[in-house]
């Protein structure tokens, strides 16, 4: 196991600058993710710490030690691609102990790391089997039987679950979280998927044209966000927000909206400036529709319902904007129809309209 770390990381190609000084610690064991969108540079991050692209005016360090100008099979790493890139004239015991080959391990002691990490991947009877014969989930975990022979400092996953489908995603999330759990070692993971970030991560390195926004376990991200993009990011469906301005009622701070409206501010919030322009956001989840005896803060109009089984999603529409609630329940809602909301404030945020980052009490 090893420690990363990336002091002032960037990287340009031609006049495109893809890292502009991405510093990031790694710690000995650690399960990171590097979430964003595409082309916010994650892949890019991971690249060059596997040597695959060269570093520009800065330094990239594992367990201690600089890497800048070592040769990619000198790092002691493993990498795990979206593409599962086996050789399909060899048998999953072939394509599993390919790099111990050629690295003359003993025959014995190959034939023991592959039985290892076959017994961990469930592969056990596949190994005489060739790629052609398997599905795609063997597949891939073949791939990462490959990397798990190398017994390597750090493992590093380029969005190896994107080419599976929806419920083989959920099945190798699990799975490679399992073999995390066992192995302990430090792992770096690329991703544009937030649920699997947050389903699988020990912190989230959130990535946004070039630079980090926010570092933190998932829980940390959900809860407190740092500003607007991050918000956003990560939950699904993603944080509501509603732009408007913090005014004072009988000499308490509230926000108004842009429709209307007025809303509590959450107690993060209350020392925000009067008339500050601000952006009210709430998650889908922490709305509640109103029964017929209660008060509300606002009703939108519907305009979609989506029945998923164990939650109901309904948009709605407002002179505030688009507003999505997540319902646990099931109801007779209906497009055109009213839907009375009532926003809980403890678990609101506000951010600042000119820099989108949240308002916080000093």
């Amino acid at each position: 196991m090893a420690t990363v770390s990336f002091e002032s990381a960037r990287k340009a190609f031609g006049v495109h600058e893809v890292l502009k000084g991405v510093s990031l610690d790694v710690a000995d064991g650690e399960f990171v993710i590097l979430v964003g969108p595409s082309g916010c540079g994650k892949s890019t991050l991971l690249r060059m710490l596997a040597g695959l692209e060269q570093a520009s005016d800065s330094d990239i360090r594992i367990d201690g030690k600089s890497v800048i100008g070592v040769s990619p099979k000198d790092r002691d790493i493993a990498m795990v691609f979206q593409t599962y890139a086996l050789y399909p004239h060899m048998t999953v015991a072939e394509n599993m102990g390919f790099s111990l080959r050629l690295a003359k391990a003993p025959k014995q002691e190959a034939d023991a790391r592959i039985r290892t990490a076959a017994n961990m991947l469930d592969l056990g009877q596949l190994l005489d089997r060739y790629p052609k014969q398997l599905s795609g989930g063997q597949r891939q975990r073949v791939a990462m039987g490959r990397a798990i022979v190398r017994d390597p400092k750090v493992f590093l996953f380029d969005e190896p679950l994107s080419n599976l489908d929806a419920k083989l995603r959920v099945q190798m999330r699990a799975e490679i979280k399992a073999l995390h759990r066992r192995l302990k070692t430090t792992s770096i993971y690329v991703t544009h998927d937030q649920v699997e970030a947050m389903t699988m991560a020990d912190r989230i390195v959130v990535m946004n044209g070039g630079r980090i926004e926010q570092v933190g376990t998932p829980l940390e991200l959900y809860d407190n966000p740092a500003n607007l993009f991050v918000a956003g990011f990560i939950g699904s469906p993603s944080m509501n927000f509603l732009k408007g301005s913090i005014e004072r009622q009988s000499g308490t701070a509230v926000f108004r909206s842009e429709g209307g409206f007025t809303l509590p501010l959450p107690p993060g919030a209350a020392g925000a400036q009067a008339v500050q322009q601000v952006v009210y956001g709430i998650r889908p989840e922490h709305i509640e529709i109103a029964r017929n005896d209660q008060e509300f803060h606002f009703s939108p109009l519907i305009e979609v319902v989506e029945p998923t089984g164990s939650e109901t999603v309904i948009v709605a529409e407002h002179a505030a904007g688009t507003i999505t609630v997540s319902h646990r329940g099931r109801g007779n809602y209906r497009p055109g129809d009213p839907l009375p909301l009532i926003i809980e404030p403890s678990v609101a945020h506000v951010f600042d309209q000119s820099t989108g980052r949240r308002v916080a009490d000093n």
